[in-house]
C-alpha cells in the first residue's frame, strides 16, 4: 500500500513498492511484471506514475524492457556478466574474454570486524571463505577471495559452488533469491604476496591491481564482499561497458 503521507515523490513509492515484491519472490527471475494498467490500478496511480517508476527500475537493472513482450524481472547470464560487469580487458585491442574459474578454497568462518560491518552482520557471524582463480585465455589473471553471508546461502557447500552450471551470481539470483545489482569499488595499487605471486606466475612483489567490492542487492543490501588481485601485464580495468564489478 502507497504511504499518502510519503514525503518521496509518488513514482519512489512505486518503486519501493514494486522492488519490495520483487524482492520477497512475487515474480522470480526472468518472470514478465503484470501490464502497466493493472500495475497502475494495483497502487492506484496513473499509467505515466508507474511508468516512470518502472523506467528508473530499467536504469537500476531491476527490471529489463523487451519491445512487444512486456517487462521482466532482470537475471543473471553469461551474457549479462560479458555486457554490464566483466571490466577486465585484453590490453590494446580491450577485447572481452569469458574467464574460465577455478575454486581453490570454500571454507566456513567467522567474520571478522570489518566484514561485519561492510556485510550489515554481527562480528563473529558465520561466513563462507571462498577463494577462485580466473584465467584469460589459459593464463591466470585474477585471484579473488570472496566473504559470504551464512544466513543468505543457508545449504551453500562446496559442490553447490562448483558444481553451478551458470554464473556465480546467477547461483545466488536462481538458488537464493538474491539479485546482485550493483557493487561499490574501491580501486587501489598492490604488490603481490607469495601466495599470489606463484598461483598468478609472478615474481613476489610484482605489482597488481587490487578490486575492493561489496555487492548490492535490492534497497543497497551487502550480500558479497570481493578482493580481486589482478595481473596487469596483459590486461586492464575499462569501466566503459555499463556495469559495476567483476562477477563470475
Amino acid at each position: 500500500m502507497i504511504d499518502a503521507g510519503a514525503f518521496a515523490p509518488l513514482y519512489k513509492e512505486v518503486k519501493r513498492l514494486l522492488t519490495a515484491s520483487i524482492a520477497k519472490g512475487e515474480w522470480q527471475a526472468g518472470a514478465v511484471l503484470p501490464s502497466e494498467t493493472r500495475l497502475a490500478q494495483r497502487f492506484s496511480v496513473s499509467i505515466g506514475t508507474l511508468r516512470k517508476a518502472i523506467d528508473e527500475m530499467v536504469v537500476e537493472r531491476i527490471v529489463v524492457r523487451h519491445q512487444g513482450r512486456g517487462t521482466f524481472v532482470a537475471s543473471h547470464s553469461a551474457n549479462r556478466l560479458m555486457f554490464h560487469f566483466f571490466h577486465v580487458v585484453r590490453r590494446g585491442d580491450r577485447a572481452r574474454e569469458v574467464p574460465e574459474t577455478k575454486t581453490l578454497a570454500f571454507r566456513r568462518a567467522r567474520a571478522e570486524p570489518a566484514e561485519a560491518a561492510m556485510l550489515h552482520v554481527a562480528v563473529g557471524e558465520p561466513v563462507y571463505r571462498v577463494r577462485n582463480l580466473l584465467s584469460l585465455a589459459g593464463r591466470p589473471t585474477i585471484l579473488d577471495d570472496l566473504v559470504l553471508p551464512q544466513a543468505l546461502y543457508p545449504d551453500l557447500t562446496e559442490k553447490i559452488f562448483t558444481q553451478r552450471d551458470n554464473t556465480i551470481y546467477h547461483l545466488y539470483q536462481s538458488r537464493y533469491g538474491i539479485n546482485v545489482l550493483r557493487a561499490s569499488e574501491r580501486l587501489s595499487a598492490a604488490l603481490a604476496g607469495a601466495d599470489a605471486a606463484k598461483l598468478l606466475g609472478l615474481k613476489k612483489g610484482a605489482p597488481l591491481l587490487e578490486i575492493s567490492r561489496v555487492a548490492l542487492s535490492y534497497h543497497n543490501a551487502p550480500v558479497e564482499l570481493r578482493r580481486s588481485l589482478v595481473d596487469t601485464r596483459e590486461h586492464e580495468y575499462l569501466s566503459d561497458f555499463g556495469g559495476t564489478g567483476i562477477v563470475q
